[in-house]
């Protein structure tokens, strides 16, 4: 019996665009659609986050996303 699980890997990585701090989150390593965004996205999504919770939780996972 395999103890391991299926947890997905989230690649994030940091840097600057136009001299702003920026964070990009990738699915795996080479994923072709990145998610980036700056320091006023993150601050929203840090004010929504357990209606974000919430809507993750309400929906189901389609296909392999």
């Amino acid at each position: 019996m395999s103890t391991e699980q299926n947890v997905p890997t989230v690649v994030v990585e940091r840097g600057f665009y136009r001299d702003a701090p920026v964070i990009t989150l990738k699915r795996f390593e080479g994923d072709r659609f990145p998610f980036s965004f700056g320091l006023g996205k993150a601050k929203l999504v840090l004010e929504a986050i357990e209606d974000i919770r919430q809507f993750v939780a309400e929906n189901p996972v389609q296909g392999n996303r």
